[in-house]
C-alpha cells in the first residue's frame, strides 16, 4: 500500500506540476530542491507514474555513490509499500536488485556510464535523473555529456533532469539546451550555527594527513554537542582513518552508540544508520552522508570542515586522494542534515572569519583528477579529445595528454586517439584502464582478478604494504573489506570470461604462454607491474628508483625491504619530502619488470658531459632505470659535439685556450658593442653560446674531449665574429686600439676590463702638456696617473680639471719623495717626459 501520508509531507510535491510542464515542453529541466524535500524519492516515483498520476514511464536515477543508490531505492520501495526489486530496484557495481516490473531503477553514475557505452539509445528508458549533480564527480559530468548527445542525435524524446540541493543551476540549464529551472521550496527547520574552532592553531591538511590535534578537538566538540543538545549527532570527517581515530576517542560514551558510515562500511552498518536507533547515536561519516541520505534522529551536525578530493601529481606520476577544506556548498549540505526532521544545530570546527574564504563549490573532478578513464570513455564515444562534449568545464590539456599517453601504452587507442577493439573491451570492464590492462594481459584472468579486485579498492592500511600478503589477508575474510573484495572478484571473473575477451587484441607484452608456471607471488607482482609499468622500481641506495624517474621509499619495517625490484601500486608524498612513500607494492624480478614495462625498454647511445669531460656509453634503460651500461667507442660526432657544447655551457669558455691577446680582443669587442652597437658582436657568454656554430667551427667539430677544447685558440676563433662583410672589421684598431701614444711618445696599453670606461694607466710626467683626457670611439678614458714608481697617484676622467685643481696636492706629496723627477708648477704647459731630470740635462 502506498504511504500517501509520507509522500504528501514531502515539500517537493508542490514543484511537480512545474517539473511536468518543463519536461513536456523542453524535455529537460534543472530541479533545485533543499535537502529533505523528497527530490530523490518522490520525484522519480511521480515521473514514473507510480503514484496513480501520469503515464507509465521507465525512470533511471543516477546517484554518485553506491550507499546513496541502495538507500534511495529502499526508501522508494518503502513509500510504495513494496520490497526492493519490484516497482523500484537498484544496480550498483557487483549488485543488481531489479525485477520484470521495475519502473524506477537507481544506479550509480559509473553503472549508467557503462550502460551508455553498450547501448547509446538507452532503449526502454524514458527519463534519466542525474541526482546530486552539484558534486561534480567525473562520471556524473561524463554521463550528462553523453546523455545530451543521445538526446540531440538519437532520442530527442528522452527526458533529462539535473537535480541538486545546491548547484550552479544556470550552468546546468545552459548545458541542457536552455532547460527551465524548477525550484522547490523546502519546509526546512531552523539550524543554529555554532562556531567551534580549536583553541590552538592546528596544522593545515597535507596529502592524506590531518593534524591529530584537530581530530582530538572534533571528538571534544562531539562530547560538547551531546551535553548541550538533544537527539543524535552526525559528525563529518574526511576519511575512514579519521573516523576510526575519532571513534577510538569516543569509546567511553556509555549508553551512546557510535556508528561509522563510509563507502567501505558493511551493508548491515549502512542499513543500521538509515534506520531509527533504539538509543542515542553518534554517526561518524564521510561525505557519503552529505546528500541523498536521511539519517533519522539527527538533530546535531558536527562538521570538521574537511573533504577528500582526487589529485594528480604529474611530475611524479602519482594520483591519489588529498585532504582539502570543504566548500561552502558542502558545509550548507552538511548543516542541512541537522534540520531535516526538527530544529537543530551545526557545530563548525572552524572560525566564522574563515568561512568567507572557503571555496564556493567543490573542485570539479575533471579539473584535478586522473583523466585516463575519462579519455578512454570519450574515445569509445567517438570524441577522443572531448571537444564536442557538453561539459561545464573542459578537461585540462596537460591532463588529457598524459591520459592519452597511458592509453596508447596499453593499446587502448590508435595513433589518432580513436579507441581500438582492445580499448572498447577495457572500457567495458568497469575498471580503470590500467587495471583492465592487467586483468587482460596477466595470462591467467581468474587468478589475476583476485589482485585486480584488491587494487580496485585499496585495502585497509592494517593489511600492510605487501600486496601478496594483503591478498592472503583478504582471502581469509572476516571483515567488511573482505566481503566487498569477494563481491568484486565474482564480477571481475565473470567479466574476464566474456566471449569478447577472445577477440580482444593482446598486447605485445602479454605473458600468456608462461602464466601456468607463475607462482602466486610472481603473479601478484606481474599484475601490479602491468597496471603501473612506470612504477616498477629498482633498489638504488636507500630508496627505489621508479621507471618514471621518481624515487620512492619504504616505511620502517616494510615487508618489501631488501627486494631488488618492486612494483609500486599505491604511493603518496609525505609532507616536506621530495620522494614518494610506498603504501602498497609487490616484489618483482627484473624479468617481470622488463615484461610489464616493455614499452619503456630502450637501448641507446648516450653522450653527455659529466665529471668534467665527455662520457660516451651505450645504455639499456627501463625508463629512468639503467639496466646495463657499456663504454661506447666511435660515438656519433654530432652527439659528441653536443656534449662539448654542454660542457662549455656548464663550465664556461674558460675550457678554451685564452692567450692574453685573445682575452684583450674579447674585452675590446665588448667595449665596442656597448658603445657603438651593431655591427660589433655581442661577446657575452649567452651570446657566444647562441652563435657557437659561427665562431667555434671547425675546431669544435674536430674535438672529442676536454683536452681538445684546451687546444682551441679562443682569439683566433673569436675573430670570426668580426664584421668582415661590412668592412668595419678593419677599423678595430682605430676604434678600440690596444695601445695609444701619450704626449711622452710612449705607447701605453689600454685596459678594457671595464667596458663602461676603459683605463689608461700611465706615469704622470708622461702626460704633461695634454689639455684634455684622451678618447677612443668618443669615450673618454679613465686615466690612472702613476707615480715614478708605478703606483697610483691620482685617477681622473678630466685631465684639464686635474691639472688645475688636483695636481698641486699630488705635487706637494710626491716631489720630496721623488726629487729626481720633474714637478713643474704648470703641468699643462710643461714638456712631457719619461725620464728623470738628470736624463733631461737639468
Amino acid at each position: 500500500m502506498i504511504r500517501f501520508d509520507a509522500l504528501d509531507a514531502l515539500p517537493v510535491r508542490g514543484a511537480l506540476p512545474a517539473l511536468h510542464d518543463a519536461l513536456e515542453e523542453h524535455g529537460t529541466a534543472v530541479l533545485v530542491a533543499p535537502p529533505g524535500t523528497g527530490k530523490t524519492t518522490l520525484v522519480p516515483l511521480a515521473l514514473a507514474g507510480l503514484l496513480g498520476e501520469g503515464p507509465a514511464r521507465r525512470v533511471v536515477v543516477a546517484e554518485p555513490r553506491r550507499i546513496a543508490a541502495r538507500a534511495a531505492a529502499r526508501r522508494m520501495a518503502w513509500l510504495l509499500g513494496e520490497k526492493p526489486g519490484e516497482s523500484v530496484g537498484h544496480t550498483v557495481r557487483g549488485e543488481r536488485v531489479v525485477g520484470r516490473h521495475t519502473r524506477v531503477e537507481v544506479v550509480t553514475t559509473g553503472v549508467l556510464l557503462q550502460r551508455l557505452q553498450r547501448d547509446q539509445e538507452l532503449a526502454g528508458v524514458d527519463v534519466v535523473i542525474l541526482d546530486e549533480c552539484h558534486e561534480r564527480h567525473l562520471d556524473a559530468d561524463t554521463t550528462a555529456a553523453f546523455l545530451w548527445d543521445v538526446r540531440q542525435a538519437l532520442r530527442p524524446e528522452l527526458r533529462l533532469v539535473a537535480a541538486s540541493a545546491t548547484t550552479d543551476a544556470e550552468g546546468w540549464a545552459r548545458l541542457l539546451g536552455g532547460a527551465p529551472v524548477v525550484e522547490a521550496q523546502g519546509v526546512s527547520h531552523p539550524v543554529e550555527v555554532v562556531w567551534a574552532p580549536p583553541a590552538r592553531t592546528v596544522r593545515p591538511p597535507h596529502g592524506m594527513r590531518v593534524d591529530p590535534a584537530l581530530l582530538a578537538h572534533v571528538a571534544s566538540v562531539v562530547r560538547r554537542a551531546l551535553a548541550e543538545r538533544d537527539g543524535d549527532v552526525l559528525c563529518f570527517l574526511p576519511g575512514v582513518g579519521e573516523i576510526a581515530r575519532v571513534a577510538g576517542q569516543l569509546g567511553d560514551l556509555g549508553d551512546v552508540e557510535v556508528l561509522q558510515v563510509h563507502g567501505r562500511a558493511p551493508a548491515a552498518v549502512q542499513d543500521a544508520v538509515l534506520a531509527p536507533g533504539q538509543r542515542r547515536r553518534v554517526v561518524l561519516a564521510t561525505s557519503v552522508a552529505e546528500s541523498s541520505l536521511t539519517v533519522p534522529g539527527v538533530r546535531v551536525v558536527v562538521d570538521a570542515g574537511l573533504a577528500r578530493e582526487p589529485r594528480v601529481d604529474h611530475a611524479r606520476g602519482l594520483s591519489a586522494l588529498t585532504t582539502v577544506r570543504a566548500s561552502r556548498a558542502a558545509a550548507r549540505q552538511r548543516a542541512g542534515r541537522a534540520g531535516r526532521e526538527a530544529p537543530g544545530a551545526v557545530y563548525r570546527c572552524w572560525a566564522e572569519a574563515e568561512d568567507a574564504r572557503l571555496p564556493r563549490f567543490p573542485a570539479p573532478e575533471i579539473k584535478v583528477a586522473d583523466l585516463t578513464a575519462f579519455a578512454l570513455q570519450a574515445a569509445c564515444w567517438g570524441d577522443p579529445d572531448a571537444s564536442g562534449l557538453a561539459l561545464l568545464d573542459p578537461p585540462p590539456g596537460g591532463a588529457m595528454a598524459a591520459a592519452r599517453s597511458v592509453l596508447a601504452a596499453v593499446g587502448a587507442v590508435d595513433p589518432a586517439g580513436r579507441a581500438t577493439e582492445r580499448g572498447v573491451r577495457l572500457a567495458r570492464l568497469g575498471l580503470h584502464p590500467r587495471l583492465g590492462r592487467a586483468l587482460l594481459d596477466a595470462g591467467a584472468p581468474a587468478a589475476a582478478a583476485e589482485v585486480v579486485a584488491l587494487l580496485g579498492e585499496e585495502p585497509p592500511r592494517e593489511y600492510g604494504d605487501d600486496l601478496a600478503a594483503a591478498l592472503r589477508t583478504a582471502r581469509r575474510g572476516g571483515d567488511a573489506y573482505g566481503t566487498r573484495w569477494r563481491t568484486e572478484l565474482r564480477r571481475l571473473r565473470a567479466a574476464a570470461q566474456e566471449p569478447a575477451q577472445r577477440s580482444a587484441q593482446r598486447s605485445a607484452q602479454e605473458p600468456a604462454q608462461e602464466s601456468e608456471a607463475l607462482t602466486e607471488d610472481r603473479l601478484v607482482g606481474l599484475v601490479a607491474a602491468l597496471a603501473f609499468p612506470e612504477r616498477v622500481a629498482r633498489k638504488d641506495g636507500g630508496s627505489y628508483l621508479m621507471a618514471s624517474g621518481t624515487r620512492a621509499e619504504l616505511s620502517e619495517g616494510s615487508a618489501l625491504r631488501g627486494a631488488p625490484w618492486i612494483a609500486v601500486a599505491v604511493a603518496d608524498r609525505p609532507v616536506g619530502k621530495g620522494h614518494a612513500r610506498v603504501q602498497l607494492g609487490a616484489v618483482v624480478d627484473e624479468a617481470t619488470a622488463r615484461l610489464a614495462a616493455g614499452a619503456l625498454l630502450e637501448e641507446r647511445d648516450e653522450v653527455h658531459w659529466a665529471d668534467g669531460d665527455v662520457v660516451a656509453r651505450r645504455v639499456e634503460r627501463l625508463g629512468a632505470v639503467e639496466l646495463a651500461v657499456r663504454p661506447l667507442t666511435g660515438a656519433d660526432p654530432g652527439l659528441v659535439r653536443g656534449a662539448l657544447v654542454e660542457g662549455l655551457r656548464q663550465e664556461g669558455f674558460g675550457l678554451l685556450r685564452w692567450s692574453a691577446d685573445a682575452q684583450v680582443l674579447r674585452e675590446r669587442l665588448a667595449f665596442l658593442r656597448l658603445h657603438l652597437g651593431e655591427p660589433w658582436p655581442d661577446v657575452s657568454d649567452d651570446a657566444l653560446h647562441a652563435r657557437v656554430d659561427e665562431w667555434l667551427e671547425p675546431e669544435l667539430g674536430r674535438a672529442r674531449r676536454r683536452a681538445d677544447l684546451a687546444r682551441i685558440d679562443a682569439g683566433q676563433a673569436l675573430a670570426r665574429l668580426l664584421p668582415w662583410a661590412s668592412g668595419e672589421a678593419s677599423r678595430l684598431d682605430e676604434l678600440a686600439p690596444e695601445r695609444i701614444t701619450v704626449p711622452s711618445g710612449s705607447r701605453i696599453r689600454i685596459d678594457y676590463g671595464d667596458p663602461e670606461r676603459p683605463v689608461l694607466a700611465v706615469k704622470l710626467q708622461e702626460m704633461f702638456g695634454l689639455q684634455r683626457s684622451p678618447e677612443i670611439a668618443g669615450v673618454p678614458l679613465l686615466v690612472h696617473l702613476l707615480s715614478p714608481a708605478g703606483r697610483p697617484a691620482a685617477v681622473t676622467a678630466d685631465l684639464a680639471s686635474f691639472w688645475k685643481d688636483g695636481y698641486k696636492g699630488v705635487r706637494a706629496e710626491l716631489r720630496g719623495r721623488y726629487p729626481k723627477h720633474p714637478w713643474p708648477e704648470d703641468p699643462a704647459t710643461a714638456e712631457p717626459t719619461r725620464h728623470t731630470k738628470a736624463r733631461l740635462g737639468r
